[in-house]
């Protein structure tokens, strides 16, 4: 099953206090970088982030985004805009930190 455009757009509305934000259509489905790093996806409708250390103390569910993908963390919590964004920031420095 496709994400929606809708659904799209309001995630993107969700993190607009993530710096530099854009977003890939890619098979259906939506690709998520924060200033050029890719920190996760939209997946079945559904906001899923890459696992690094620095976001293990959300206590986020791992979920797996398509067959045979790496599992990564389902962010249910999309309403908070704060703690979203708190989330995709930490995810994000993991992310620079693996460089």
């Amino acid at each position: 099953m496709a994400s929606t455009k809708e659904y799209r757009d309001f995630i993107l509305e969700q993190l607009s206090e993530v710096p530099d934000v854009t977003c890939r259509p890619m098979m259906g489905e939506f690709l998520l970088y924060s200033s050029g790093i890719l920190f996760g996806g939209i997946y079945d409708d559904r906001l899923l982030v890459k696992i690094v250390p620095e976001n293990e103390q959300y206590k986020i569910p791992e979920s797996i985004p398509y067959d045979g993908a790496k599992p990564m963390y389902l962010v249910e919590e999309v309403d908070n805009k704060d703690k979203l964004a708190k989330i995709i920031k930490d995810t994000t420095r993991g992310l620079l930190n693996k460089k």
